[in-house]
C-alpha cells in the first residue's frame, strides 16, 4: 500500500514538472520579439540614386477611390537581372555571420531589438528622406560616361546639402506641409516625384511622366494645353498626409534647375514679348502703371510692351504691385530642397545626358527618351547665356547686383558661376 502511494506521488510530481515546463516554454515563445523570428535584412551600401521598377498598385493615401492593400516591401535579389543595359548592378554581399541563424546571432539580434525600441517611430522620422532598397552599380561594369554622370550627381547633391546646412539649417527640422509639395507631380507606376521648375524643361518632363503613366504613347502626341491644363498628372498635395509622407519616403524624387539669369530672361521673353491673355493684363498693366512714367493710355489698357528693366524693377520691389509668379520664383521656394531630400538633381544645361540617365535608372521603356523639341515659339532661338547677357546689359550695375542677390541661394545651391565679372 505504501509503495503504491509513493508511486502515485512520483507520477503526480513528474506530470506537474512537465506541465510547468510546457507552460514556461509557451510563455518564453510569446515574449520573443517577432523580429527575431524573421531573417534580418542585410545591411548594404546605400546608392544615392534609388532604382525603381514600375509599380501598378496604388499606395496608401491615393487620391483614387476605394480601399487599397498595403504595399509589400520588394527584395533586391532580382534587380541585377532587370538593370538597364550597360548599368549592371550588384546586391551587396552578405557577411558570413548572417548566413548562420544559430546561437551566435542571438546577441546581435537582441542588440538590434534594443536599437529598434530606442528608435523614434516612423511618423517622427524625417519624411523627406528616401527609404526602401538601395543598390550600387558595379564599378567595373559602368563605362566612363555613366560613371561620370553618377559622380556628377554625387557632387551636385553634396553642394546642395552644404548650402542648406550653412544657410538653411533650421529647414530640415520643419514638418512637410502641402504647400511645400504643391509643385511636385506624381507618377505612381515608376514611383517618381518630379518638382516642376518652370522654364527648365518642365513641359517636356510632364510629357515624359504622362508616357510613363500610360496616358500617352509618345511625347510628340501631347499638346501644350494638355500638358499644363489637362489635369492628367496628380500633384502630391492632392493626397492625404499619409499618402504624401509615404511617397516622399519611398519614391524617387527629382528636380531640374537652370542658370537663374537665363531662366529669368526666358520667362520674360515668353510672357511679355509675345501675346498673352493672362500675363499682359495681370502683370503687364500693373508693371507699366507703377514703373513707366507717362505710360500711354493704350499701354495701360492692354499691358503690352513691358521692357526688361521695368520687369526687373517689379521683381526687386519689396512692395510689388502684383504678386510673385512660379516662372521667376526661386527654386529654393518652389521645391524646398533644404526640406525635401531629392535623389536626383538635373540641370537644363546638360538636359539630354541627365534626363536620359535618369530614365535608365528608373527602368523607363528603352524607346522613351527626353524630347528635344521647343514647346512654344519654336521658330525663336532658345535663351542662351549670350542672349541673357544682352538683356542684363540693359541694367545698371547696381540693379544687376541686386538681381544676383535675389537669386543668390539658387546660384549657391546649384553651383552656378557668377554671370558677370563685376558681381560680388
Amino acid at each position: 500500500m505504501t509503495l503504491r502511494v509513493g508511486t502515485m506521488r512520483l507520477a503526480c510530481m513528474f506530470s506537474s514538472i512537465l506541465l510547468f515546463g510546457a507552460a514556461g516554454l509557451l510563455l518564453f515563445i510569446s515574449l520573443q520579439d517577432p523580429t527575431e523570428l524573421i531573417p534580418q535584412q542585410v545591411p548594404g551600401v546605400k546608392f544615392n540614386i534609388r532604382l525603381q521598377q514600375p509599380h501598378h498598385d496604388f499606395p496608401p493615401g491615393s487620391s483614387q477611390g476605394g480601399d487599397f492593400k498595403a504595399l509589400t516591401e520588394r527584395g533586391t535579389q532580382d534587380l541585377s537581372s532587370r538593370a538597364p543595359r550597360g548599368l549592371h548592378l550588384l546586391v551587396p554581399d552578405q557577411p558570413q555571420g548572417h548566413l548562420n541563424m544559430g546561437a551566435r546571432q542571438r546577441p546581435r539580434q537582441r542588440r538590434r531589438r534594443l536599437l529598434i525600441k530606442k528608435m523614434p517611430s516612423a511618423a517622427a522620422t524625417l519624411a523627406n528622406s528616401s527609404a526602401g532598397p538601395f543598390v550600387r552599380p558595379a564599378p567595373r561594369a559602368l563605362d566612363g560616361h555613366w560613371l561620370s554622370l553618377h559622380h556628377r550627381q554625387q557632387e551636385r547633391k553634396r553642394v546642395m546639402r552644404d548650402a542648406c546646412a550653412k544657410y538653411r539649417s533650421s529647414s530640415s527640422r520643419r514638418a512637410v506641409t502641402p504647400r511645400h509639395v504643391s509643385r511636385i507631380f506624381v507618377e505612381d507606376r515608376h514611383r517618381v516625384l518630379y518638382c516642376e521648375v518652370p522654364k527648365a524643361g518642365c513641359s517636356n518632363w510632364k510629357r515624359v511622366l504622362m508616357v510613363l503613366a500610360g496616358l500617352a504613347s509618345s511625347t510628340a502626341d501631347i499638346h501644350h494645353n494638355t500638358v499644363h491644363y489637362g489635369g492628367a498628372l496628380k500633384r502630391l498635395d492632392t493626397f492625404d498626409r499619409q499618402g504624401i509622407l509615404h511617397r516622399l519616403s519611398t519614391y524617387t524624387k527629382m528636380l531640374f534647375v537652370r542658370e537663374p539669369f537665363e531662366r529669368l530672361v526666358s520667362a520674360f521673353r515668353d510672357k511679355f514679348e509675345h501675346p498673352n491673355s493672362y500675363y499682359h493684363p495681370v502683370f503687364g498693366k500693373a508693371i507699366l502703371a507703377r514703373y513707366r512714367a507717362n505710360a500711354s493710355r493704350e499701354a495701360l489698357r492692354t499691358g503690352s510692351g513691358v521692357r526688361f528693366p521695368e520687369f526687373v524693377q517689379y521683381l526687386l520691389d519689396v512692395h510689388r504691385p502684383v504678386g510673385m509668379d512660379i516662372h521667376w520664383d526661386h527654386v529654393s521656394r518652389l521645391c524646398s530642397p533644404c526640406l525635401i531630400d531629392y535623389d536626383f538633381v538635373g540641370k537644363f544645361e546638360s538636359m539630354e545626358d541627365d534626363a536620359n540617365f535618369f530614365l535608365r535608372l528608373i527602368h523607363a521603356p528603352q524607346n522613351l527618351t527626353f524630347p528635344r523639341f521647343k514647346d512654344r515659339h519654336s521658330q525663336e532661338a532658345r535663351t542662351t547665356a549670350r542672349i541673357a547677357h544682352q538683356y542684363f546689359a540693359q541694367l545698371p550695375v547696381p540693379q544687376r547686383q541686386r538681381t544676383y542677390d535675389f537669386y543668390y541661394m539658387d546660384y549657391l545651391m546649384f553651383n552656378y558661376s557668377k554671370p558677370f565679372a563685376d558681381l560680388y
